[in-house]
């Protein structure tokens, strides 16, 4: 059974105990839709000021809606297209302080201002990303960053 756990105000910490929730719910679980789920949901759970938490996965060279957390989003997203499809292309971290100044952002929700994309890459192959989004411009951060992508590298085994 998972229970919340009360986060301290130190934020790497917080972070800490997240990858560990997350190795510890997903282990011994081989399905890749069940555990991509999980994450989502613990970090929606998690993380504050987000209206989207959620992943796009690579089908037939295209990002395809996978499991998340939120509003209805965008089904298909072509590589090097919008925040996501950049992230994929390019096979680095998207962080964006305001989404309205991405050229070419895909606004799938109107109420999102920031945004975060992190690639999912196993076997030197992307095959996904991890996109959250916020309703608060500059919401995320280097700190951020660095932690959201050991939480995609601590995922990575389980899908």
């Amino acid at each position: 059974m998972f229970h919340v756990e009360k986060y301290s105000n130190n934020t790497k910490e917080n972070y800490e105990l997240v990858i560990k929730q997350l190795k510890a719910l997903l282990e011994g679980e081989p399905d890749r839709i069940a555990n991509l789920s999980n994450a989502s949901a613990l970090l929606n759970q998690f993380l504050t000021e987000v209206n989207w938490v959620g992943f796009y996965l690579m089908k037939e060279g295209e990002l395809v809606l996978g499991p998340f957390q939120g509003l209805p989003a965008c089904v298909r997203i072509p590589v090097g297209k919008g925040v996501c499809g950049t992230a994929a292309a390019a096979g680095e971290t998207q962080l964006v302080e305001d989404v309205h100044q991405f050229p070419g952002h895909i606004a799938c929700d109107g109420a999102t201002n920031s945004e975060i994309v992190v690639p999912l890459i196993k076997n030197g192959e992307v095959i996904g990303v991890l996109d959250i989004d916020s309703p608060i411009k500059n919401r995320f951060n280097e700190l951020d960053k660095e932690y959201l992508e050991l939480f995609a590298e601590a995922l990575l085994p389980f899908i």
